[in-house]
């Protein structure tokens, strides 16, 4: 819900469950989720018309002062005036009243705020990239969705069926004996329950209020770094020394054989063809089913993947940091794309910021210039260049020899401590960063060398950068990690 702030002690987390309803029920489904975009549709082009008229009124000479008025967008105008023309407008009246009213409430919910974040972005008030005024959304392409905030929404005594309003009570796929004890127990409310339609399947989602303890990290005062990589998902150093490789599975990879089988088993039947409006085979339904089957094995297992590597991470160490990667950037090397985005670096960042809020661990993000790659994480001497295919630091100042990514690990453990020192190579969380380029920007790395605290040992980690020479102190104020 937007705007909703759950009570103290509490948290909003959603529950998702696939469904396995009978064919009516999947009928009723897809009817409700087809009632959305209508609303939607209807919303964007009730709210434009006025866009255009008042354009042509302007081509014509007329005033400001008696110019159309703007139509207003916010959730209860479209309301107020979707209730007047459903029962007049040949578009919704012969059928709005076979689905519940939150289905028309979804889309109206979605075209006030596609037409929020249009005006904001547009007056500089939203951050992002520029969005464009909304568009119709296509019957083929659009995705199938419905949100149900009123009316029965409940997880049945049985652990096996949910009840939404107007669609009843539908099997599930899976158990929902979690949820049920936790509303049970008095731990848990549901908010609001969401149907989608993904990879040939259809979930539930339910948005509910959860009582969340605490539970603290097993090591709160060891800092961990985390070096993302494709050879190696990810490299952990802590500030004890100890260095630990978790392997990359490379799910994709490993299903591509059986990716290039299924696809050649669908371009060989006879699909949809939109120019002619040829409608597709059975077998070609069949193949394709096939085919997202394997898609969908895929996403599953990558998804798994992460959730286990980041939830082991954020119970373990007190404060972890890792890199502030421009993913959208490195996706444009098509020799490495794939690869990098099987690995999912990005969603690793964003379910550890959202996972350290739950054992009180601290997240910090390294600024995305700081050199951890090219930095001896024994003397502090920064290399020039590195290319990729070198997988071994040689530092020329005191000869380390070490493992490229176990020594960006430590370089990114050994930031943690100028968070709190304030040495100018880290910052907290309101640190004014420099404005940067969003695409292709480059910045070079000058050779020198950084002063260290007295420490324990050169590979423990625990050695921490203090003071950059003068000729690179302008581009150390930039590489503060960022606290989430």
């Amino acid at each position: 819900m937007k705007g909703f702030r759950p009570r103290p002690g509490f948290v909003v987390q959603a529950y998702r469950f696939a469904l396995d309803p009978n064919a009516g029920q999947e009928a009723a489904l897809r009817s409700h989720c087809g009632a959305a975009r209508a609303a939607y549709n209807w919303a964007v082009a009730w709210v434009t018309a006025s866009w255009w008229q008042r354009r042509a009124e302007v081509s014509y000479g007329v005033p400001d002062a008696e110019l159309t008025g703007w139509r207003p967008w916010s959730l209860p105008a479209l309301r107020k005036e979707f209730n007047v023309v459903k029962r007049t407008d040949p578009r919704f009246a012969d059928w709005w009243e076979d689905n519940s009213k939150e289905a028309y409430s979804t889309g109206l919910a979605n075209a006030s705020a596609a037409f929020d974040n249009y005006a904001k972005s547009k007056n500089g008030k939203r951050k992002g990239a520029r969005m464009g005024a909304p568009r119709f959304k296509s019957k083929r392409k659009a995705r199938l969705s419905c949100r149900f905030t009123t009316g029965t929404i409940r997880v049945d005594a049985d652990g096996r069926h949910v009840t939404l309003p107007r669609l009843g009570t539908i099997r599930t796929h899976e158990p929902t004996h979690k949820l049920l004890a936790r509303v049970r127990g008095g731990t848990a409310r549901i908010l609001s329950a969401t149907v989608r339609h993904e990879r040939g399947r259809w979930f539930v989602s339910f948005q509910t209020e959860v009582k969340r303890d605490i539970q603290r990290v097993a090591r709160p005062g060891t800092v961990v770094g985390i070096d993302l990589g494709v050879k190696t998902l990810a490299v952990m150093a802590d500030s004890t020394g100890e260095i630990r490789t978790v392997a990359n599975p490379r799910h994709y990879d490993k299903a591509l054989t059986q990716l290039r089988r299924a696809s050649r088993a669908v371009s060989r039947r006879r699909g949809p063809d939109r120019r002619t409006g040829q409608k597709p085979s059975k077998r070609w339904e069949k193949a394709n089913a096939q085919l997202t089957k394997i898609h969908h094995r895929v996403a599953n297992l990558r998804a798994d993947a992460l959730h286990k590597l980041t939830t082991t991470v954020t119970r373990t160490y007190g404060t972890v940091v890792v890199e502030d990667l421009h993913v959208a950037g490195m996706l444009r090397n098509h020799r490495l794309a794939r690869r990098i985005a099987d690995a999912g670096f990005g969603e690793i960042r964003r379910r550890l910021s959202y996972k350290s809020r739950r054992n009180g661990c601290r997240v910090l993000a390294a600024d995305r210039w700081y050199p951890s790659s090219k930095t001896c994480s024994g003397c502090g001497a920064v290399k020039a260049k590195l290319p990729l295919h070198l997988r071994t630091y040689t530092c020329d100042a005191c000869g380390l020899v070490i493992d490229r990514d176990a020594n960006a690990a430590l370089n990114l453990a050994a930031l943690a401590a100028t968070a709190v020192t304030g040495t100018g190579v880290a910052g907290d969380q309101d640190t004014a960063q420099p404005v940067s380029k969003p695409r292709g920007a480059d910045r070079k790395t000058r050779t020198t060398r950084t002063r260290r605290k007295a420490g324990p040992g050169r590979a423990g980690g625990a050695t921490l950068p203090h003071q950059q020479q003068t000729e690179t102190r302008d581009r150390t104020q930039a590489q503060a990690p960022t606290l989430w």
